[in-house]
């Protein structure tokens, strides 16, 4: 039983290690759909085109996704060792979080309900070179 655990979390270990560099921001106040047609138009382009897009598209949700990207850039080159210029946006998604459902006042004394939705928003990065090879 205790050799499982040990390949087990060595095997964890492992898989930590070789994943891809990544930042995520949770219970971000915007619907995921809103924060995936920004984060469509920056899947697969290089991080400098990247945060340039994002830099001047009028979106909500483009100053959020600007600094998970930044995040998820310190990250490769603070903690993988990984150099920035050869960097680009490997996966980029934004999956629904917790809804907060709330209420709003209607005529006649009753209520619609409102729904303010949540998501999280990941963005990894991998390096063009590892790619091609």
């Amino acid at each position: 039983m205790a050799t499982n655990t040990k390949t087990k979390g060595a095997a964890r270990a492992e898989k930590r290690a070789n994943a891809l560099p990544q930042a995520t921001a949770r219970y971000i106040r915007i619907s995921s759909r809103k924060a995936g047609i920004v984060l469509d138009l920056i899947r697969g382009k290089d991080v400098r085109e990247a945060l340039a897009i994002l830099e001047f598209t009028p979106k909500a949700a483009s100053p959020v996704i600007y600094k998970v990207l930044k995040s998820a850039i310190a990250n490769a080159v603070n903690n993988k060792n990984l150099d920035e210029s050869e960097l680009y946006v490997a996966q980029a998604y934004a999956n629904p979080g917790p809804t907060l459902k709330r209420y709003v006042a209607r005529s006649r004394g009753s209520a619609s309900p409102m729904l303010r939705r949540t998501c999280h928003i990941t963005v990894a990065l991998d390096t063009r070179k590892a790619k091609e090879d």
